[in-house]
Protein backbone atom coordinates (compact mmCIF):
# COMPACT_ATOMS: atom_id res chain seq x y z
CA UNK A 1 0.00 0.00 0.00
CA UNK A 2 2.66 2.42 0.71
CA UNK A 3 4.60 2.01 -3.08
CA UNK A 4 1.05 3.17 -4.14
CA UNK A 5 0.21 5.83 -2.14
CA UNK A 6 3.99 7.29 -2.47
CA UNK A 7 3.78 6.93 -6.40
CA UNK A 8 0.50 8.70 -6.51
CA UNK A 9 1.83 11.26 -4.24
CA UNK A 10 4.18 11.45 -6.67
CA UNK A 11 2.23 12.18 -9.13
CA UNK A 12 -0.08 15.06 -7.76
CA UNK A 13 3.34 16.87 -6.97
CA UNK A 14 4.33 16.34 -10.56
CA UNK A 15 1.56 17.79 -11.67
CA UNK A 16 1.02 20.48 -9.69
CA UNK A 17 4.79 21.86 -11.01
CA UNK A 18 3.47 21.12 -14.66
CA UNK A 19 0.37 23.44 -13.75
CA UNK A 20 2.43 26.12 -12.15
CA UNK A 21 4.96 26.06 -15.30
CA UNK A 22 1.46 26.34 -17.32
CA UNK A 23 1.24 24.06 -19.32
CA UNK A 24 0.09 19.92 -19.09
CA UNK A 25 -0.94 17.62 -21.99
CA UNK A 26 -4.21 15.39 -21.50
CA UNK A 27 -4.55 12.06 -23.20
CA UNK A 28 -7.49 9.99 -23.82
CA UNK A 29 -6.18 6.27 -24.51
CA UNK A 30 -9.19 4.69 -26.30
CA UNK A 31 -9.66 1.58 -28.06
CA UNK A 32 -11.02 3.56 -31.42
CA UNK A 33 -8.88 6.96 -31.22
CA UNK A 34 -6.17 8.54 -29.27
CA UNK A 35 -7.05 12.49 -27.99
CA UNK A 36 -4.55 14.84 -26.73
CA UNK A 37 -5.42 18.45 -25.63
CA UNK A 38 -2.79 20.82 -24.45
CA UNK A 39 -3.87 22.79 -22.07
CA UNK A 40 -2.62 25.96 -20.96
CA UNK A 41 -3.09 27.72 -17.01
CA UNK A 42 -3.59 31.02 -16.69
CA UNK A 43 -1.19 32.15 -13.72
CA UNK A 44 -0.16 29.87 -10.62
CA UNK A 45 -2.28 27.74 -9.13
CA UNK A 46 -3.46 27.21 -5.40
CA UNK A 47 -4.83 23.85 -4.65
CA UNK A 48 -7.32 22.86 -2.61
CA UNK A 49 -7.77 26.44 -1.33
CA UNK A 50 -11.67 25.58 -1.21
CA UNK A 51 -11.57 22.89 0.83
CA UNK A 52 -12.34 19.49 0.55
CA UNK A 53 -14.48 17.74 -1.95
CA UNK A 54 -15.28 17.77 -5.32
CA UNK A 55 -14.29 20.52 -8.06
CA UNK A 56 -11.34 22.27 -5.00
CA UNK A 57 -9.12 24.79 -5.57
CA UNK A 58 -10.27 25.72 -9.32
CA UNK A 59 -8.47 27.14 -11.88
CA UNK A 60 -8.75 28.51 -15.36
CA UNK A 61 -7.49 27.20 -18.57
CA UNK A 62 -7.65 27.34 -21.93
CA UNK A 63 -7.08 24.05 -24.53
CA UNK A 64 -4.48 25.21 -26.91
CA UNK A 65 -3.94 22.13 -28.97
CA UNK A 66 -6.08 19.60 -29.69
CA UNK A 67 -5.41 16.62 -32.37
CA UNK A 68 -7.02 12.61 -32.65
CA UNK A 69 -5.78 9.51 -34.23
CA UNK A 70 -6.45 5.74 -34.69
CA UNK A 71 -6.04 4.34 -32.22
CA UNK A 72 -3.97 0.87 -32.67
CA UNK A 73 -2.67 -1.32 -30.36
CA UNK A 74 -5.34 -0.95 -27.59
CA UNK A 75 -8.12 -3.54 -27.40
CA UNK A 76 -11.25 -3.31 -24.30
CA UNK A 77 -9.39 0.01 -23.28
CA UNK A 78 -6.24 -1.94 -22.32
CA UNK A 79 -2.89 -1.56 -23.92
CA UNK A 80 -2.47 -5.04 -26.71
CA UNK A 81 0.40 -4.30 -28.16
CA UNK A 82 3.22 -1.66 -26.91
CA UNK A 83 4.70 -0.74 -29.98
CA UNK A 84 1.46 0.29 -32.12
CA UNK A 85 -0.03 2.12 -29.03
CA UNK A 86 3.59 4.09 -28.58
CA UNK A 87 3.64 5.20 -32.17
CA UNK A 88 0.20 6.08 -31.40
CA UNK A 89 0.64 8.57 -29.28
CA UNK A 90 3.41 9.84 -30.38
CA UNK A 91 1.65 10.80 -33.61
CA UNK A 92 -1.06 12.28 -31.21
CA UNK A 93 1.01 14.53 -28.90
CA UNK A 94 3.24 16.05 -31.93
CA UNK A 95 0.50 16.91 -33.94
CA UNK A 96 -1.44 18.59 -30.63
CA UNK A 97 2.03 20.25 -30.04
CA UNK A 98 2.68 21.09 -33.55
CA UNK A 99 -0.66 23.06 -32.85
CA UNK A 100 0.24 24.80 -29.65
CA UNK A 101 3.30 25.27 -30.84
CA UNK A 102 4.81 24.59 -27.27
CA UNK A 103 6.71 21.15 -26.01
CA UNK A 104 5.12 19.18 -23.22
CA UNK A 105 6.75 17.17 -20.72
CA UNK A 106 3.89 16.22 -18.38
CA UNK A 107 0.73 14.14 -19.20
CA UNK A 108 -2.26 13.02 -17.75
CA UNK A 109 -3.80 10.08 -19.12
CA UNK A 110 -7.00 8.34 -18.98
CA UNK A 111 -8.26 4.20 -19.50
CA UNK A 112 -11.14 2.55 -19.83
CA UNK A 113 -10.89 -1.16 -19.25
CA UNK A 114 -8.70 -2.83 -16.49
CA UNK A 115 -11.55 -4.23 -14.68
CA UNK A 116 -12.80 -1.50 -12.33
CA UNK A 117 -13.50 -2.51 -9.29
CA UNK A 118 -15.86 -0.39 -6.61
CA UNK A 119 -15.37 -0.24 -2.68
CA UNK A 120 -17.47 1.55 0.16
CA UNK A 121 -15.15 2.06 3.23
CA UNK A 122 -16.08 3.90 6.48
CA UNK A 123 -13.54 5.32 9.12
CA UNK A 124 -13.82 6.83 12.09
CA UNK A 125 -11.90 8.85 14.92
CA UNK A 126 -12.17 10.82 17.89
CA UNK A 127 -11.61 14.13 17.97
CA UNK A 128 -8.69 15.92 19.79
CA UNK A 129 -8.45 19.07 20.47
CA UNK A 130 -12.76 19.22 19.90
CA UNK A 131 -12.05 21.20 16.63
CA UNK A 132 -11.46 19.83 13.35
CA UNK A 133 -7.90 19.94 11.65
CA UNK A 134 -6.36 18.56 8.40
CA UNK A 135 -4.55 16.20 10.63
CA UNK A 136 -7.43 14.99 11.79
CA UNK A 137 -8.71 14.33 7.85
CA UNK A 138 -5.66 12.76 7.22
CA UNK A 139 -5.46 10.56 10.60
CA UNK A 140 -9.91 9.25 10.23
CA UNK A 141 -9.15 8.21 6.44
CA UNK A 142 -6.02 6.06 7.81
CA UNK A 143 -8.49 4.84 9.86
CA UNK A 144 -10.43 2.98 7.22
CA UNK A 145 -10.38 -0.51 6.68
CA UNK A 146 -9.12 -1.39 3.11
CA UNK A 147 -10.31 -5.05 2.26
CA UNK A 148 -7.85 -7.37 1.11
CA UNK A 149 -8.50 -6.43 -3.36
CA UNK A 150 -5.40 -8.42 -4.37
CA UNK A 151 -2.18 -8.56 -5.00
CA UNK A 152 -2.10 -8.01 -8.70
CA UNK A 153 -4.61 -5.16 -8.28
CA UNK A 154 -3.79 -0.96 -7.56
CA UNK A 155 -6.09 1.32 -6.27
CA UNK A 156 -6.48 4.15 -9.28
CA UNK A 157 -9.10 6.77 -6.74
CA UNK A 158 -9.42 6.95 -3.16
CA UNK A 159 -11.79 9.54 -2.39
CA UNK A 160 -13.99 10.42 1.15
CA UNK A 161 -17.49 11.43 -0.22
CA UNK A 162 -19.15 11.83 2.79
CA UNK A 163 -18.06 13.36 6.51
CA UNK A 164 -19.66 13.02 9.57
CA UNK A 165 -19.40 14.93 12.69
CA UNK A 166 -21.26 13.45 16.24
CA UNK A 167 -24.53 13.30 14.51
CA UNK A 168 -24.69 15.66 11.44
CA UNK A 169 -24.20 14.13 8.19
CA UNK A 170 -23.64 14.82 4.67
CA UNK A 171 -20.89 17.71 5.37
CA UNK A 172 -18.45 18.24 2.69
CA UNK A 173 -15.87 20.22 4.23
CA UNK A 174 -16.05 19.32 8.33
CA UNK A 175 -12.35 21.31 8.87
CA UNK A 176 -12.44 24.28 11.59
CA UNK A 177 -15.63 22.74 13.29
CA UNK A 178 -16.64 22.05 16.59
CA UNK A 179 -17.50 18.20 17.42
CA UNK A 180 -16.20 14.87 19.04
CA UNK A 181 -16.06 12.64 16.87
CA UNK A 182 -15.32 12.37 13.21
CA UNK A 183 -16.40 9.66 11.21
CA UNK A 184 -15.77 9.18 7.17
CA UNK A 185 -17.64 7.45 3.88
CA UNK A 186 -14.82 6.67 1.05
CA UNK A 187 -15.09 5.01 -2.26
CA UNK A 188 -12.03 3.45 -3.71
CA UNK A 189 -11.65 2.12 -6.96
CA UNK A 190 -9.48 -0.64 -7.83
CA UNK A 191 -8.30 -1.76 -11.14
CA UNK A 192 -5.67 -4.11 -12.95
CA UNK A 193 -1.93 -3.22 -12.01
CA UNK A 194 -1.12 -4.87 -15.12
CA UNK A 195 -3.04 -2.55 -17.56
CA UNK A 196 -1.97 0.68 -15.50
CA UNK A 197 1.84 -1.02 -15.71
CA UNK A 198 1.01 -1.18 -19.33
CA UNK A 199 0.07 2.66 -19.90
CA UNK A 200 2.48 3.99 -17.74
CA UNK A 201 5.36 2.18 -19.15
CA UNK A 202 4.24 3.33 -22.45
CA UNK A 203 4.12 6.88 -22.24
CA UNK A 204 7.25 6.49 -21.04
CA UNK A 205 8.57 4.94 -23.92
CA UNK A 206 7.15 8.23 -25.92
CA UNK A 207 9.23 10.47 -23.65
CA UNK A 208 6.86 12.15 -21.48
CA UNK A 209 5.82 12.10 -17.74
CA UNK A 210 2.59 10.64 -15.97
CA UNK A 211 1.71 13.35 -13.93
CA UNK A 212 -1.98 11.82 -13.49
CA UNK A 213 -4.14 8.98 -14.10
CA UNK A 214 -7.56 8.91 -13.98
CA UNK A 215 -10.75 6.21 -15.03
CA UNK A 216 -12.56 7.15 -18.01
CA UNK A 217 -15.80 6.72 -16.68
CA UNK A 218 -14.99 8.96 -13.75
CA UNK A 219 -14.26 11.53 -15.44
CA UNK A 220 -16.73 11.59 -18.58
CA UNK A 221 -19.29 11.65 -15.81
CA UNK A 222 -17.82 14.89 -14.95
CA UNK A 223 -17.98 16.69 -18.29
CA UNK A 224 -21.41 14.95 -19.45
CA UNK A 225 -23.78 15.42 -15.71
CA UNK A 226 -25.10 18.49 -14.79
CA UNK A 227 -24.58 20.18 -11.58
CA UNK A 228 -27.78 18.72 -10.50
CA UNK A 229 -27.53 15.42 -11.73
CA UNK A 230 -24.00 14.90 -10.26
CA UNK A 231 -25.77 16.26 -6.54
CA UNK A 232 -29.23 14.44 -6.96
CA UNK A 233 -27.94 10.98 -7.94
CA UNK A 234 -26.95 9.69 -11.76
CA UNK A 235 -25.46 7.07 -14.19
CA UNK A 236 -23.02 8.10 -16.96
CA UNK A 237 -22.79 5.30 -19.40
CA UNK A 238 -20.00 5.86 -21.91
CA UNK A 239 -20.13 3.81 -24.68
CA UNK A 240 -16.47 3.78 -25.88
CA UNK A 241 -15.04 1.69 -28.79
CA UNK A 242 -14.15 -1.66 -27.10
CA UNK A 243 -15.47 -1.10 -23.80
CA UNK A 244 -18.66 0.62 -21.77
CA UNK A 245 -17.82 2.87 -18.53
CA UNK A 246 -20.45 2.99 -16.11
CA UNK A 247 -19.82 5.68 -13.31
CA UNK A 248 -22.34 6.72 -10.80
CA UNK A 249 -22.88 10.03 -9.19
CA UNK A 250 -24.45 11.36 -5.82
CA UNK A 251 -23.61 14.76 -4.22
CA UNK A 252 -20.99 15.44 -6.53
CA UNK A 253 -18.43 12.43 -6.16
CA UNK A 254 -18.54 9.20 -7.89
CA UNK A 255 -19.94 6.25 -5.80
CA UNK A 256 -19.50 3.57 -8.06
CA UNK A 257 -17.72 2.51 -11.15
CA UNK A 258 -17.68 -0.54 -13.41
CA UNK A 259 -17.01 -1.08 -16.96
CA UNK A 260 -18.65 -3.50 -19.50
CA UNK A 261 -15.93 -5.48 -22.19
CA UNK A 262 -18.16 -4.33 -25.16
CA UNK A 263 -18.64 -1.39 -27.31
CA UNK A 264 -19.38 0.49 -30.69
CA UNK A 265 -16.72 -2.00 -32.23
CA UNK A 266 -18.40 -4.71 -31.29
CA UNK A 267 -21.40 -3.49 -33.60
CA UNK A 268 -18.95 -2.41 -36.78
CA UNK A 269 -17.67 -6.44 -36.17
CA UNK A 270 -21.07 -7.96 -36.05
CA UNK A 271 -21.91 -5.95 -39.52
CA UNK A 272 -18.48 -6.92 -40.59
CA UNK A 273 -19.17 -10.49 -40.32
CA UNK A 274 -23.30 -10.35 -41.40
CA UNK A 275 -22.72 -8.58 -44.40
CA UNK A 276 -19.16 -10.62 -45.19
CA UNK A 277 -17.30 -6.83 -45.97
CA UNK A 278 -14.57 -5.02 -44.31
CA UNK A 279 -14.08 -3.35 -41.07
CA UNK A 280 -13.65 -0.19 -42.92
CA UNK A 281 -16.84 -0.30 -44.85
CA UNK A 282 -18.86 -1.93 -42.06
CA UNK A 283 -17.72 1.05 -39.79
CA UNK A 284 -19.08 3.22 -42.99
CA UNK A 285 -22.43 2.11 -43.19
CA UNK A 286 -23.08 1.87 -39.38
CA UNK A 287 -22.06 5.80 -39.03
CA UNK A 288 -23.93 6.73 -42.30
CA UNK A 289 -26.93 4.43 -42.22
CA UNK A 290 -26.77 2.67 -38.46
CA UNK A 291 -30.08 2.47 -35.79
CA UNK A 292 -31.19 0.71 -33.57
CA UNK A 293 -35.47 1.16 -33.90
CA UNK A 294 -37.16 0.18 -37.10
CA UNK A 295 -39.73 1.73 -39.09
CA UNK A 296 -41.76 1.02 -42.13
CA UNK A 297 -39.68 2.81 -44.36
CA UNK A 298 -36.62 1.10 -43.75
CA UNK A 299 -37.44 -1.21 -45.43
CA UNK A 300 -38.13 0.06 -48.73
CA UNK A 301 -34.77 2.24 -48.07
CA UNK A 302 -31.70 0.35 -49.74
CA UNK A 303 -28.08 0.71 -49.35
CA UNK A 304 -25.26 0.41 -51.64
CA UNK A 305 -22.59 -2.18 -49.74
CA UNK A 306 -19.34 -1.31 -52.66
CA UNK A 307 -16.40 -2.53 -52.36
CA UNK A 308 -13.32 -3.38 -54.49
CA UNK A 309 -12.76 -7.17 -55.26
CA UNK A 310 -13.49 -6.79 -58.71
CA UNK A 311 -15.58 -9.40 -58.15
CA UNK A 312 -18.73 -7.05 -60.18
CA UNK A 313 -21.76 -9.19 -58.50
CA UNK A 314 -20.19 -8.98 -55.33
CA UNK A 315 -19.42 -5.32 -55.36
CA UNK A 316 -22.47 -3.76 -56.23
CA UNK A 317 -24.91 -5.94 -53.37
CA UNK A 318 -27.10 -3.79 -51.59
CA UNK A 319 -28.92 -4.58 -48.12
CA UNK A 320 -32.01 -3.11 -47.06
CA UNK A 321 -31.97 -0.42 -43.49
CA UNK A 322 -34.02 -2.95 -41.98
CA UNK A 323 -31.91 -5.80 -42.23
CA UNK A 324 -28.87 -3.42 -40.76
CA UNK A 325 -31.04 -2.20 -37.55
CA UNK A 326 -31.69 -6.48 -37.53
CA UNK A 327 -27.84 -6.84 -37.00
CA UNK A 328 -27.31 -3.67 -35.04
CA UNK A 329 -29.71 -3.93 -32.46
CA UNK A 330 -29.22 -7.35 -30.67
CA UNK A 331 -25.34 -6.64 -30.00
CA UNK A 332 -26.76 -2.78 -28.37
CA UNK A 333 -29.27 -4.75 -26.25
CA UNK A 334 -27.18 -6.92 -24.91
CA UNK A 335 -24.31 -3.58 -23.49
CA UNK A 336 -27.40 -2.60 -22.22
CA UNK A 337 -28.39 -5.29 -20.43
CA UNK A 338 -25.19 -5.61 -19.20
CA UNK A 339 -25.08 -1.96 -18.19
CA UNK A 340 -28.59 -2.53 -16.48
CA UNK A 341 -27.12 -5.78 -14.23
CA UNK A 342 -24.19 -3.88 -13.28
CA UNK A 343 -26.57 -0.85 -12.09
CA UNK A 344 -29.18 -3.37 -10.11
CA UNK A 345 -25.86 -4.56 -8.52
CA UNK A 346 -24.79 -1.39 -7.02
CA UNK A 347 -27.84 -0.60 -5.59
CA UNK A 348 -28.67 2.62 -8.56
CA UNK A 349 -32.56 2.28 -7.96
CA UNK A 350 -31.97 3.54 -4.03
CA UNK A 351 -30.75 6.48 -5.05
CA UNK A 352 -33.52 9.52 -4.85
CA UNK A 353 -33.10 10.88 -8.47
CA UNK A 354 -32.50 7.71 -11.50
CA UNK A 355 -31.45 9.72 -14.18
CA UNK A 356 -29.40 8.25 -16.90
CA UNK A 357 -26.73 9.67 -19.10
CA UNK A 358 -25.46 7.95 -22.36
CA UNK A 359 -22.36 9.49 -23.66
CA UNK A 360 -19.10 8.70 -25.56
CA UNK A 361 -18.73 8.23 -29.24
CA UNK A 362 -21.44 4.90 -29.46
CA UNK A 363 -24.24 6.89 -28.24
CA UNK A 364 -24.33 8.67 -31.73
CA UNK A 365 -26.69 5.29 -32.91
CA UNK A 366 -30.20 7.11 -34.26
CA UNK A 367 -32.82 5.50 -31.85
CA UNK A 368 -30.23 4.78 -28.75
CA UNK A 369 -31.66 6.90 -25.72
CA UNK A 370 -35.48 5.36 -26.55
CA UNK A 371 -33.91 2.00 -26.64
CA UNK A 372 -32.15 2.73 -23.88
CA UNK A 373 -35.04 4.18 -21.57
CA UNK A 374 -37.08 0.65 -22.14
CA UNK A 375 -34.17 -1.27 -20.64
CA UNK A 376 -32.26 0.69 -18.40
CA UNK A 377 -35.40 2.74 -17.18
CA UNK A 378 -37.25 5.86 -17.93
CA UNK A 379 -35.26 9.23 -17.50
CA UNK A 380 -32.25 8.88 -19.99
CA UNK A 381 -30.93 11.54 -21.83
CA UNK A 382 -27.64 11.73 -24.33
CA UNK A 383 -24.94 14.15 -22.60
CA UNK A 384 -22.38 16.09 -25.03
CA UNK A 385 -19.38 17.14 -22.58
CA UNK A 386 -19.00 20.61 -20.99
CA UNK A 387 -17.74 23.56 -23.24
CA UNK A 388 -14.50 24.16 -22.53
CA UNK A 389 -12.48 27.39 -23.52
CA UNK A 390 -10.44 27.22 -26.71
CA UNK A 391 -11.95 23.36 -27.66
CA UNK A 392 -11.98 23.02 -31.58
CA UNK A 393 -15.50 22.57 -33.04
CA UNK A 394 -14.43 19.27 -33.94
CA UNK A 395 -13.79 17.55 -30.34
CA UNK A 396 -17.00 19.33 -28.90
CA UNK A 397 -18.71 15.93 -29.47
CA UNK A 398 -20.00 12.97 -27.09
CA UNK A 399 -16.82 11.10 -28.15
CA UNK A 400 -14.47 13.68 -26.49
CA UNK A 401 -16.46 13.54 -22.76
CA UNK A 402 -13.50 11.56 -21.40
CA UNK A 403 -11.06 13.91 -22.68
CA UNK A 404 -12.88 17.12 -21.84
CA UNK A 405 -13.44 15.75 -18.41
CA UNK A 406 -10.19 14.98 -17.90
CA UNK A 407 -9.07 18.72 -18.64
CA UNK A 408 -11.29 19.65 -15.64
CA UNK A 409 -10.22 16.68 -13.63
CA UNK A 410 -6.64 18.37 -13.97
CA UNK A 411 -7.45 22.12 -13.74
CA UNK A 412 -9.96 21.16 -10.88
CA UNK A 413 -8.44 18.23 -8.50
CA UNK A 414 -11.01 16.32 -6.40
CA UNK A 415 -9.43 15.91 -3.28
CA UNK A 416 -8.45 12.48 -2.64
CA UNK A 417 -6.49 10.42 -0.20
CA UNK A 418 -2.98 10.90 -1.55
CA UNK A 419 -3.54 14.83 -1.13
CA UNK A 420 -3.55 14.37 2.94
CA UNK A 421 -0.28 13.65 5.16
CA UNK A 422 -1.62 10.38 5.99
CA UNK A 423 0.74 9.30 9.49
CA UNK A 424 3.73 6.16 7.77
CA UNK A 425 2.29 4.40 10.87
CA UNK A 426 -1.13 4.85 10.43
CA UNK A 427 -1.24 2.98 6.89
CA UNK A 428 -4.45 1.39 6.51
CA UNK A 429 -3.65 -2.53 6.81
CA UNK A 430 -5.09 -4.84 4.93
CA UNK A 431 -8.59 -6.27 6.28
CA UNK A 432 -10.86 -8.89 5.09
CA UNK A 433 -13.56 -6.49 5.38
CA UNK A 434 -16.46 -6.94 3.26
CA UNK A 435 -16.89 -4.19 0.59
CA UNK A 436 -19.55 -1.77 1.96
CA UNK A 437 -22.43 -0.97 -0.56
CA UNK A 438 -23.01 2.20 2.20
CA UNK A 439 -24.36 4.53 -0.25
CA UNK A 440 -27.93 2.35 0.46
CA UNK A 441 -27.67 3.40 4.36
CA UNK A 442 -26.46 6.52 3.98
CA UNK A 443 -28.62 8.13 1.50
Amino acid sequence: MGDLYDSQRAMRQMRKAAMQRGVVAILDVGTSKIACLVLRFDGPEQFRSDGVGSLAGQSQFRVIGAATTRSRGVRFGEVDAMQETERAIRTAVQAAQKMANVRVDHVIACLSGARPRSYGLDGTLNVAGGMVTEQDISQVMASCDVPDYGADREVLHAQPVNFALDHRSGLADPRGQIGNELKTDMHMLTVDATAIQNIFYCIKRCDLELAGIASSAYVSGMSSLVEDEQELGAACIDLGGGSTGISVFMKKHMIYADSVRMGGEHVTSDISMGLQIPMATAERIKTFYGGVMATGMDDREMIEIGGDTGDWEHDRRTVSRAELIGIMRPRVEEILEEVRERLDAAGFEHLPSQQIVLTGGGSQIPGLDGLASKILGQQVRLGRPLRVQGLPQAAIGPAFSSAVGLTLFAANPQDEWWDFEIPADRYPARSLKRAVKWFKDNW
